[in-house]
């Protein structure tokens, strides 16, 4: 194992950091403007369908190009949502891809070690317990919900369709993505 990583690192691969986020109906409420003595009233549903979210920021192995991959789900994601999403970054990324992931237990597990005997161009490695900084895909999360803040969604449809344009206004904007990146507390040489 310690020979492939050896090679990927010798050949160059994808660094992916990835992470996930949930986004519901009911409204991210943040300050903004009205008339003097005319407080804004924002008014929804109050339903708690959520749509969750996990994404990736890819970074070419010249540091040159940077990415964004995400996949939707209805329910919580799990192990085996991970695994997909994993699948999914394999079929668009060529040779070797690094995955970088908290300590969640949906990283870890049987189906993840399975992906991993099959796929052996695929390496993944944990941030340390309890360092979200250091996780450039946290602020992707952080983007989204602030631009999707003061919205309201009437139904999972719409909601869906806010969380896609959203990231792929991120997924387009390579001052977003690098952003990302700078922003997190990822060592220099990482950046």
């Amino acid at each position: 194992m310690a020979a492939s990583k050896k090679n990927a690192a010798r050949l160059g691969a994808y660094l992916v950091f990835v992470d996930e986020s949930g986004f519901l109906l009911i409204p991210t409420v943040l300050r903004t403007w009205a008339p003097r003595g005319c407080t804004p009233i924002l008014h929804h549903r109050y339903r708690r369908d959520k749509v969750s979210v996990i994404s990736g920021i890819s970074v070419s192995p010249q540091r040159q190009r940077l990415g964004l991959f995400y996949r939707m789900h209805l329910t919580n994601i799990g192990q085996v949502e991970v695994c997909e999403f994993l699948r999914q970054l394999l079929r668009h990324l060529p040779g070797h891809v690094i995955v970088l992931l908290d300590n969640s237990n949906t990283h870890k597990g049987d189906p993840l070690r399975q992906l991993l005997r099959r796929h052996p161009r695929l390496h993944v490695e944990h941030f340390p317990s309890y360092a979200p900084d250091l996780n450039p895909d946290e602020g992707v999360w952080s983007l989204a919900k602030r631009g999707m803040a003061n919205g309201r969604p009437d139904d999972i449809l719409e909601l869906v369709g806010d969380v896609m344009q959203t990231l792929d206004g991120i997924a387009a904007s390579r001052t977003k993505l690098r952003g990302c990146i700078e922003h997190s507390e990822l060592p220099p040489f990482l950046r």
